[in-house]
């Protein structure tokens, strides 16, 4: 098998899972009383890049939670994270301090639009004054108009949180086997990706919205875990 034969094989997995949700979703449409899985990992596409090959979205970002030993973040408190505030004082906005996707996306974006002079404390510190986040909000409604039209999906892995999790191994090896950094690239992305503007030479060249594992190589039996998910028989 090779590393394109398995990518092939990824992306007629997250086919058939499709069909049986009825289709990918986008953030901007859910909320919490969705009936969400405790756990799981979940998988955002281009909405306007398909594959090289065929017309298929392409993957974005990989991502999941509860990797640390004793948490109790649940799937749809991370999705909402990344997804923002639709009311309250922020409404439209949310947080880039508390999702690293919405960080990255917002420097890209001040990268690309040279907005450094008007938000030069974007990503600095773990937190930030309500002044703060205030001067800061035009730019993540920005951040939220983009990942709110993001389609995805999402796999139930509803096992025990640590990092030795099925979750765990199944983002690590998904995204160390999409990733086309420092190798010959499979589906390569636009040159006007978002995302080419990043700061961070991993997710430039990986093509992916993911920092970590984007050096690994992948195990291919990732891919028999995830078909159990896939078909809700898992784990093996």
């Amino acid at each position: 098998m090779t590393r394109r034969s398995d990518i092939d094989r990824l992306y007629d997995l997250l086919e058939r899972l499709e069909e049986r949700v009825g289709g990918k979703r986008l953030l901007g449409d859910c909320n919490g009383r969705m009936d969400w899985p405790e756990r799981g990992i979940y998988l955002f596409f281009s909405p306007d890049e398909t594959r090289a090959d065929d017309e298929r979205l392409r993957i974005t970002r990989v991502g999941t939670h509860a990797i640390s030993r004793g948490s109790a973040t649940s799937l749809w408190n991370r999705l909402r994270t990344h997804r923002g505030s639709f009311r309250g004082s922020y409404a439209g906005g949310g947080n880039h301090r508390g999702s690293v996707f919405r960080l990255r996306v917002g420097e890209a974006m001040i990268e690309r639009d040279d907005l450094h002079d008007a938000f030069p404390k974007w990503g600095k510190g773990s937190s930030a004054a309500r002044e703060q986040r205030l001067q800061e909000l035009p730019h993540e409604r920005r951040v939220s108009d983009y990942i709110r039209e993001l389609p995805f999906l999402w796999v139930t892995v509803d096992d025990e949180p640590g990092p030795d999790s099925r979750r765990a191994y199944l983002e690590r090896n998904l995204i160390g086997m999409l990733s086309n950094y420092d190798r010959e690239p499979i589906d390569p992305r636009d040159p006007d990706w978002l995302g080419g503007y990043s700061t961070s030479e991993y997710i430039s060249g990986s093509g992916l919205w993911n920092v970590d594992h984007v050096t690994d190589g992948s195990d291919p039996d990732c891919l028999d875990v995830l078909e159990t998910y896939v078909e809700g028989t898992g784990p093996l």
